[in-house]
């Protein structure tokens, strides 16, 4: 596919790669590659935090158009999960 071949082809570098070591963010590019491709476990193995930032991102577009009552709670705790995955993946890339 097309959207595809420019993504590959246009992804935004790391500054922090640059000085020889990895962000927090380093692999989501990929990973929304990889989920594009349909090749889900890639996805997952790049940037274990994809699914749930995606469940957190469209909870968040339901809870802003149609203001669920307690929404804003389970935002927080969706946010919280994802910093969580993504702290613990960032260490254990550092090991």
């Amino acid at each position: 596919m097309e959207i595809i071949s420019f993504l590959e082809d246009n992804m935004l570098p790391c500054q922090w790669k640059i000085a020889g070591i990895e962000c927090t963010g380093c692999g989501l590019q990929r990973a929304i590659i990889h989920l594009l491709k349909g090749e889900f476990t890639e996805a997952l193995i790049l940037y274990p935090a994809i699914y749930t930032l995606i469940i957190m991102l469209l909870f968040l577009g339901l809870h802003l158009k149609f203001n669920f009552k307690k929404g804003h709670i389970l935002l927080k705790w969706l946010f919280i999960v994802n910093i969580i995955i993504i702290l613990v993946s960032y260490i254990i890339k550092l090991i």
